[in-house]
């Protein structure tokens, strides 16, 4: 036993304890994710050879304090912006903004195209307010239309939640984009603009999956129609987007700025933090809820408390899962894979897509397969591997490996399911397929970029 543990081949054992008993925890014996996490990155911590910083301490006692340690490095990282993120969800969608955006894009492209309004609706509202409450709100909508015509009905399921798949594993400040490029050191910025950029196809791809099914299946809506929300005395089109477009324009000019001149000015990094860009978006969020809402400021503060107590639920388990992932790069696993893949070549965007997919499909939460996987390739890339494109290709290629097989262990699998009245075959048939399709769509995509435009190594 002790040679196995002192072979260099032994991160590879602990690598696959520890994903195993994520799945087995949250999968099987339905423990919290955020507790599953924090125990499998402590199990990681206690099986692995060597600890950094561990000095003069008991190995089993740092085993258990170095994740504690990780865990609030992490949070101090995202936790501002993902709560902000959820404060403006919630304000987007009480003061009618949401809604009027919806309703403008419909009303805009016509009946004819609704299926192209829902699917650029799912893809704006899904970056700063979360999937399932995307699909809520416009799930009415589909119905809607789907009964009117009487035809249709899966195509605009399916071009909605297609869409707000898309850029909840792509765009930040949604939780796991957000953790992938804090965790690669990539750029907020050049984050969005490559989230945005490579959308871009799978979302066309959406459309034309889409269509397919909706002439193969023929599924009505079985739900009763929940009234849309009254926009008519909500804000303009023009404030109702404000609150997505400052943080994104403010943090992605930085980014620009930065490469094309490579010096930027002090006012302009302060305005593109992250974390002044989030608050000058949540800012006007909250003017357009306190106006719109018809709220006093003592409701209004009151009423803030609920993004941000489900925002404070996200931000433990994306920092549980960054701890994980932190602790599985300090088992060596990245010296491991090395010196396995030493004397053969591969592609480390498939392996990056592949280690993502299998998480997701083993356990179900995109965000958890971010975060591990992001940790895995960085581990890899201080292990001394150079990239011959810019990392943001390797972001990506997890991105898409995380939406792979969505199916019953997936709680977005059940929000599509059960929101749109579809049994668990027709939902197998038409929300499985499609983010399968679109994974697999978006690996091709940054496979022939990452060769076509590599930008840089890493």
């Amino acid at each position: 036993m002790s040679a196995l543990v002192s072979s260099p081949y032994w991160p590879f054992a602990v690598l696959i304890i520890g994903i195993v008993a994520v799945v087995v925890m949250i999968s099987w014996l339905r423990f919290h994710p955020f507790v599953a996490l924090i125990l499998s990155a402590i199990l990681v911590g206690l099986i692995s050879v060597e600890l950094p910083g561990m000095g003069d301490r008991q190995h089993l006692v740092w085993a258990v304090e170095l994740p504690m340690v990780e865990f609030g490095i992490v949070a101090g990282k995202i936790a501002w912006v993902i709560a902000l993120a959820a404060v403006i969800g919630m304000a987007m969608m009480q003061s009618g903004a949401a809604q009027k955006i919806v309703n403008w894009l419909v009303t805009s492209l016509g009946e004819k195209r609704a299926a192209i309004a829902l699917l650029i609706s799912g893809f704006v509202l899904s970056i700063p307010v979360f999937f399932d409450t995307v699909f809520f709100l416009l799930i009415p909508l589909a119905i809607t239309l789907a009964k009117k015509t009487g035809k249709n009905f899966v195509l605009y399921v399916a071009a909605m939640g297609g869409g707000a798949a898309i850029t909840h594993s792509l765009v930040p400040p949604t939780p796991g984009p957000l953790i992938m490029a804090e965790t690669l050191n990539i750029d907020l910025g050049i984050t969005i603009i490559g989230g945005l950029a490579a959308g871009f196809l799978p979302a066309i791809a959406t459309l034309v999956i889409s269509k397919r099914m909706n002439e193969r299946l023929n599924i009505p809506p079985r739900t009763a129609i929940t009234t849309p929300a009254d926009e008519k005395h909500g804000p303009s089109l023009g404030w109702s987007l404000m609150p997505v477009v400052i943080p994104i324009v403010l943090i992605s000019l930085v980014s620009v700025t930065g490469v094309l001149a490579g010096n930027v000015p002090g006012w302009m990094a302060f305005w593109g933090n992250k974390n002044i860009a989030m608050g000058a978006g949540t800012a006007v969020a909250l003017v357009l809820w306190l106006k719109h809402g018809q709220l006093s400021s003592a409701e209004l503060w009151k009423a803030v408390g609920e993004p941000l107590q489900i925002a404070g639920i996200i931000i433990l388990i994306t920092s549980a899962g960054g701890a994980f992932g932190a602790m599985i790069k300090h088992s060596g696993i990245g010296t491991a894979i090395e010196v396995l893949t030493g004397d053969f070549s591969i592609s480390y965007i498939v392996l990056a897509w592949l280690i993502a997919a299998v998480m997701k499909t083993a356990q179900g939460s995109s965000t958890v397969a971010m975060i591990t996987t992001s940790s895995i390739m960085l581990a890899l890339m201080d292990a001394g591997v150079e990239l011959p494109y810019h990392p943001i290709y390797i972001l990506l290629a997890i991105g898409f490996g995380a939406l792979f097989i969505s199916w019953m262990n997936d709680s977005g699998f059940w929000v599509v399911a059960k929101m749109s009245g579809f049994t668990e075959s027709e939902a197998l048939k038409t929300w499985t397929v499609l983010l399968a399709a679109l994974s697999l769509v978006g690996l091709a995509q940054v496979l022939v970029f990452s060769w076509l435009l590599p930008f840089s190594g890493s």
